[in-house]
């Protein structure tokens, strides 16, 4: 990943391409192949000149980075399945095994799972 004045040049370089173009172009892919924005925009700016924080922060009782958040939101895959990760059965305290009735609002289109004591 390029930092400082090479990634300044670079993205000039580069800059009629699009932005994720121009990222990926200065190394910042995860190793899933994904664009790792968040931290091509921080070397941006910090190769202006501006400083920010690390965004990470720990002891103090600041926010510590915790990689990817839940987001309260999914979609319906391709299959038709639709998937509720872990990082919300976790919030819930949901164990494995658990059971639920799954109880549907045709008309709001709401799903609702009650758990099976």
């Amino acid at each position: 990943m390029l930092e400082g004045k090479e990634l300044l040049e670079k993205t000039k370089l580069l800059s009629k391409k699009s932005e994720d173009e121009i990222a990926k172009g200065c190394g910042y892919v995860g190793p899933s192949g994904r664009i790792l924005r968040k931290s091509f925009y921080r070397a941006l700016i910090e190769a202006k000149g501006y400083k920010i924080g690390n965004g990470r922060q720990g002891k103090n009782g600041n926010r510590a980075s915790r990689g990817r958040q839940a987001e309260f939101r999914t979609k319906v895959h391709g299959n038709g399945n639709l998937l509720i990760g872990n990082s919300y059965t976790k919030k819930l305290g949901l164990e494995p095994g658990q059971e639920f009735k799954i109880d549907l609002k045709k008309e709001s289109k709401t799903i609702y799972l009650i758990p099976l004591s």
